[in-house]
Order: C-alpha cells, then sequence, then structure tokens
C-alpha cells in the first residue's frame, strides 16, 4: 500500500488521505479518505455550502492524482452534509461545482446527512473509491 498526500499539503494527524493498493491484475484501487472544503494549510476560506463543497472536489482531485488517477477513476462518492435542506438549495451551484471539477463522469453516489463532522467549519466531507486500470 502507498499513502497518497499532496506533498505541499499540511500533514494529516491520526488519518491518511488516501491509500492505493495494487489488485492481482494490475489495476490499482485508491481509497480516498473523507474531505472536507479547506486549502491546503487546512483553512476554510468560505462558510458558502457550494463553494465548499467545490473546493472539497479539488481536493479529492489533488489526492487521486497522487495516484496516478483523475475524477474519470472514481467508482463511488459518499457525501456526509450536516444539512440536507441547505445541500438541496445548493444544488444548482453545486452542480456547476462538480461538473467544472469531475466533469461528465457520475460514479455510484450516496448522499448522508449527519448531525456534525469533526471539523467545526465544515459543511460537507466526501470520500472516494477509484480504480485505476492497468497501462496497455
Amino acid at each position: 500500500m502507498k499513502i497518497l498526500q499532496p506533498p505541499y499539503w499540511q500533514e494529516p494527524r491520526g488519518y491518511a488521505n488516501g491509500i492505493m493498493t495494487e489488485m492481482v491484475a494490475g489495476s490499482r484501487l485508491l481509497f480516498i479518505g473523507g474531505q472536507v472544503g479547506w486549502n491546503a494549510q487546512q483553512q476554510f476560506e468560505t462558510n458558502d455550502f457550494a463553494e465548499q463543497v467545490g473546493q472539497t472536489l479539488r481536493n479529492i482531485v489533488a489526492v487521486l492524482k497522487e495516484g496516478g488517477a483523475g475524477p474519470e477513476h472514481i467508482t463511488r462518492m459518499t457525501w456526509y452534509v450536516c444539512d440536507k435542506q441547505e445541500y438541496a438549495a445548493a444544488l444548482q451551484n453545486i452542480g456547476r461545482h462538480y461538473r467544472e471539477v469531475i466533469g461528465k463522469h457520475f460514479p455510484a453516489m450516496t448522499a448522508v446527512e449527519v448531525a456534525d463532522l469533526i471539523e467545526d467549519e465544515a459543511k460537507v466531507e466526501i470520500e472516494v473509491t477509484a480504480v485505476v486500470p492497468p497501462v496497455a
């Protein structure tokens, strides 16, 4: 297994941003730990729900890149939101950020409303699984 950590990011404490493992057939599985809408220095720049989603998606893509993957390799996303009404109200802008960062790739997704997230300023947390096929 290899830990996926963008070199310009602050080191996480007690968890990994991502893990990559090779499968028997040469494919690689990437497991991206829950990402939130903070920057590489772990600071929130906005309290806006959709803007936090945009930053969260950019964070996911940065960790994927460390594993030689891109958004097209995402097979599963799990979204944790603190307020489903706020999520629903921001859907149009969330969709805009999603298309800008992920494109027209739509993996299996789950969205769950939770009581709270560990980071007090976070409004959303997203975890991802990706499969990178072997290079031909």
